[in-house]
């Protein structure tokens, strides 16, 4: 986990931006947020954002939300295109042997699909399905969600601990043809990086406007 980061400001709200790798924090988002980056999947996610809200508790305070951003893949959305996460799904938790729904965690019972807060108007929403894989070709058959990650659904986890939401966006880098070499990936990020960058723009924009309109 880095711990080159820093709170971000939006209007007067305070947000701590939770990236998953160094390819996906190009030049714009550079010029604007210093992300945690907690490295890829569910499991750094988690450990990467419950280290930084404890750090943040037993010091400055919490901060007032989180911005989970980063790059996702489907095979039906605009590619290159940032949507905001309207919901989360954990992909790979699957206890239906046990009698509970595919995709509910039994203990402690946490439902098979989470919201997220609201994002700026203007931008499309999404579901997401976070697992520990990368999703390719007929892989996405199996998915119940218009677009994929690996780590959305464990920082909304991690979050709810320390009552902090979690507004999640996502630019589409892969899923239009299968995955069989990294380029695959990191040739889109230019793109959604822009993309990212623009729609904090938007997220600042909206919580500058309503902290400042009258009651």
């Amino acid at each position: 986990m880095s711990g080159d980061w820093t709170l971000s400001s939006f209007g007067r709200k305070t947000a701590l931006c939770v990236m998953a790798a160094e390819p996906e924090y190009g030049r714009a988002l550079r010029s604007r947020i210093r992300p945690l980056i907690t490295g890829v999947g569910p499991v750094e996610a988690a450990v990467g954002v419950a280290h930084a809200l404890a750090l943040l508790q037993a010091e400055n305070g919490l901060p007032d939300l989180i911005i989970s951003l980063g790059s996702a893949g489907s095979r039906t959305l605009e590619h290159a295109r940032v949507y905001r996460v309207s919901s989360v799904s954990y992909r790979d938790m699957d206890a239906s042997a046990l009698g509970f729904p595919k995709g509910e965690t039994p203990w402690p019972r946490i439902p098979a699909v989470l919201p997220l807060a609201e994002g700026p108007p203007g931008l499309p929403n999404a579901r997401l399905a976070t697992g520990a894989s990368v999703v390719s070709g007929p892989a996405y058959d199996a998915v119940d969600a218009d677009m994929v990650d690996m780590e959305t659904f464990a920082v909304v986890r991690a979050a709810a601990r320390f009552g902090v939401p979690v507004i999640g966006l996502r630019g589409v880098s892969d899923g239009r043809s299968d995955l069989s070499a990294l380029e695959h990936w990191t040739d889109a990020l230019a793109d959604v990086d822009q993309a990212l960058a623009a729609a904090l723009d938007l997220l600042h924009d909206h919580f500058t406007l309503v902290l400042t309109e009258p009651a």
